[in-house]
């Protein structure tokens, strides 16, 4: 049997995710590029990996994901997460600064172990973020 080319992902989980959608409605796919996607994840984004399927099968299996990508599959379960619950961008810009900050200190002889072309990078990537974080859409 045959196989071509029905879709290539450059994410191996996506294409999992098709393959198991296809095998679900009955068309006999397998999956080629596993192998180099799961030793080097380099090559899983330069070369993909292909869903393959039977010739045969190819319209139904193209018809499939097709109507997969257009959403008619798709629940409206909504989030498991609540809004409350999910960070804002701002706060998780201040939460990344501040671990950021405090994490490259924890320890009591690292600042003297710094020189004055380490503080004035500090500083200076210290002026970025805090640059960067008043410029977040919370401000206005």
């Amino acid at each position: 049997m045959a196989l071509i080319e029905i879709a290539r992902f450059q994410d191996l989980v996506e294409g999992d995710l098709a393959l198991a959608f296809l095998r679900a409605h009955g068309i006999e796919a397998e999956l080629e590029g596993r192998g180099h996607a799961s030793i080097d994840p380099i090559l899983q984004r330069a070369l993909g990996v292909r869903v393959m399927a039977p010739e045969a099968q190819r319209a139904e299996a193209l018809a499939l994901l097709a109507r997969a990508r257009s959403g008619e599959f798709a629940m409206d379960e909504g989030d498991d997460l609540s809004p409350r619950d999910v960070p804002s961008h701002a706060a998780g810009g201040v939460l990344a600064l501040a671990t950021w900050a405090v994490g490259g200190f924890s320890g009591t002889s690292l600042p003297r172990r710094m020189k004055p072309v380490h503080w004035i990078g500090f500083v200076l990537v210290a002026a970025l973020a805090l640059t960067w974080l008043l410029q977040l859409p919370w401000r206005s």
